[in-house]
């Protein structure tokens, strides 16, 4: 059985006082619901993280990263480390966000070695993968999803389910209240599974968590 993977992410939200004190509401309001079924993950700005793993103490939610350095350490102006998460309180880190890809223009070969980063420090990545809207409405959206698997996925060795995680946004569906029907991300979902059957074995194939995203909300 697989455990479901719930995780917000913040972007550019929140001041670290704003965050505190939505969290211990959150805190509060988790105490009166059973979620003992999913895994709760917050995926906050780095400069909440500690403060943050502070507050929760022995919580059973757990906070990310939204983006990493490729590099582990050195001069590189205004990056985080994947040592700097991990000591701060982190334990997953979101890897190649479709507004990481757009603004930033990071590309698979980037995303990749920032996978390899987070391994390298015990983080689990979540990587993003899904398609612009153009490229659904042209057919190409397995093409797409697939390349981005096989790029950023590239020499990167996952022995157990829990190495890595995927979350597939469709851009065309990230903030923009469209939201897949569940057969799209079924149908991707299905070929992702079918990927990792090759690419890490039945077993891993079988358990690793797949997420969902795109204007997510309580109705939906």
């Amino acid at each position: 059985m697989i455990t479901p993977l719930i995780a917000g992410n913040w972007k550019m939200q929140k001041s670290p006082s704003e965050a505190l004190a939505w969290l211990e509401g959150f805190i509060g309001d988790l105490t009166k619901i059973n979620y003992s079924h999913a895994d709760i993950l917050l995926n906050v700005p780095a400069t909440h993280i500690a403060s943050l793993a502070k507050c929760l103490g022995e919580s059973p939610v757990t906070l990310g990263g939204q983006d990493l350095s490729e590099h582990d350490e050195g001069a590189f102006t205004g990056e985080i480390s994947g040592s700097m998460l991990r000591d701060s309180g982190a334990t997953f880190v979101l890897v190649g966000h479709s507004e990481r890809r757009q603004y930033h223009h990071e590309n698979n070969a980037l995303v990749n070695r920032k996978i390899q980063a987070a391994r390298r420090h015990d983080l689990v990545p979540i990587l993003c993968v899904g398609e612009t809207k153009s490229q659904r409405d042209d057919g190409h959206a397995i093409q797409v999803v697939l390349k981005q698997l096989r790029t950023a996925l590239n020499g990167v060795e996952l022995h157990h389910h829990d190495d890595c995680a995927i979350a597939y946004e469709p851009v065309w569906a990230i903030g923009t209240g469209r939201t897949a029907t569940a057969s799209q991300a079924e149908e991707v979902h299905a070929l992702i599974r079918e990927f990792f059957v090759n690419h890490a074995g039945v077993g891993v194939a079988e358990q690793i968590r797949l997420q969902y995203g795109g204007s997510v909300k309580s109705e939906n």
